[in-house]
């Protein structure tokens, strides 16, 4: 209690505005238009760090799914092959960063099974060194990965490939190449048998329906080359594969083109940013809505407060104490409403896991059916740098819907407002 009592009058002041409404109909009507400009402040800002705990929760899984299957970094030789891999592989783990290391090669083509045909990506690699790169090794739903051996003629494809093709482990599939051999009926598509040895499971529709692995070797056989296209590199820290890349495009030797896993994927990333933003600016009106209900509040404790604003006039506080008073009390709930806000919103992002279930079971409905999109279970991923910049802004702009009734307030003037008392 000492503490209040020694702040200044201005901060006083505004603390028992802010709290006022225990005598007369109309001072508990200010309070309660107060209390529901906080209400909106803060279901606003919980909204907010929700949706967008929501939306950071779906580029993480689906970046992760990407990543089980696409390494952080590749290194193409601009020759077409790279004879000399095992030196750049060394070169490349000279690099810090570098965790892993294979050699790759792919070829794009047609799987055929009777009278279907399905577009895929036919990757070539060596399977005691891809668990250094990628998880599809332990993404394997029947078969086994290992079973790539040279000059098998074995083939792991994804899930979906496989049921589009209608086509199990023990069975065969057909590869039809486009760089095909001329006869005298015309060029004509080489084409390929493999067995298919396996089935993985990513649990991203782009790669589960058009991949396929094969061993580098036969992969090196189809496509007529001699060595492997090029290195897939894994890295300590994902976010830092840009930054690797750049490094190892100066430091390696030849002429190799490098790129990352954000440059595979940069107009889904683009566009996952812009949706952000955009929800970013969309639920921000929400929390400004209700900000700017406090200029209505403000407003109308200005005009129930005249009388208390001439006699303190009177007594000797000047226009800004006055408005320190009304910018005091606008703040203090924008303050109070953000807090509640963050609380409820960071409680519900932390939880989202159990509560929709919850909600699933209780409406007998389910938000993301297995059968449409391939991520079941609403992910979230709270990240504090979010809540703190979404906190900074609802507070701004509650500052801001202070100004005009201070200002207001100010320039309320003593005699004119005693008049009538």
């Amino acid at each position: 209690m000492s503490v209040v009592s020694n702040l200044p009058y201005e901060w006083l002041v505004g603390l028992r505005y802010t709290r006022a409404g225990k005598r007369g109909g109309r001072n508990r009507f200010i309070s309660f238009i107060a209390a529901i400009s906080m209400a909106g402040i803060a279901l606003g800002v919980a909204a907010l760090i929700v949706v967008l705990s929501v939306m950071n929760g779906f580029e993480k899984e689906v970046t992760n799914r990407m990543l089980s299957v696409l390494a952080h970094v590749e290194l193409f030789d601009l020759r077409g092959q790279m004879p000399d891999w095992r030196q750049q592989a060394l070169e490349a783990r000279k690099n810090p960063e570098v965790v892993g290391v294979a050699p790759f090669a792919e070829a794009q083509g047609m799987l055929v099974r009777g009278d279907v045909l399905k577009p895929a990506i036919i990757r070539g690699v060596l399977p005691e060194m891809e668990a250094q790169v990628s998880d599809v090794i332990k993404q394997m739903r029947q078969g086994s990965f290992n079973a790539l051996q040279p000059g098998s003629d074995n083939i792991v494809l994804g899930i979906e490939l496989a049921r589009l093709l209608d086509v199990k482990p023990g069975e065969k599939v057909t590869l039809a190449l486009a760089d095909g051999q001329p006869t005298s009926a015309g060029v004509m598509p080489r084409m390929h048998t493999f067995h298919v040895v396996g089935i993985f499971e990513a649990g991203h529709n782009q790669f589960d329906s058009t991949l396929a692995f094969v061993h580098l070797a036969d992969a090196e056989s189809i496509l007529n080359i001699d060595a492997p296209a090029g290195l897939r590199l894994g890295v300590a820290d994902m976010q830092q594969a840009p930054q690797v890349a750049r490094e190892l495009k100066t430091a390696m030797p030849g002429q190799l083109y490098v790129r990352d896993w954000t440059m595979l994927n940069a107009t889904w990333f683009a566009a996952v940013q812009s949706q952000k933003h955009m929800m970013f600016i969309i639920l921000t009106m929400i929390v400004a809505v209700a900000a700017f209900n406090l200029v209505s509040t403000l407003v109308m404790t200005v005009t129930d407060k005249q009388a208390d604003i001439a006699i303190l006039r009177t007594l000797g506080a000047s226009p800004f104490s006055i408005m320190q008073i009304f910018m005091i009390q606008g703040a203090l709930v924008g303050v109070a409403g953000t807090a509640i806000g963050v609380g409820l919103g960071s409680l519900l992002a932390l939880n989202v896991d159990v509560i929709v279930p919850a909600i699933e079971q209780l409406l007998g409905m389910k938000f993301l059916s297995k059968d449409i999109y391939f991520i079941s279970a609403l992910p979230s991923d709270l990240r504090w740098g979010d809540v703190l910049r979404i906190g900074g802004v609802s507070v701004l702009l509650a500052f801001v819907a202070t100004l005009y009734p201070s200002w207001r307030a100010a320039r309320v003037k003593p005699a004119q407002a005693l008049r009538y008392e």
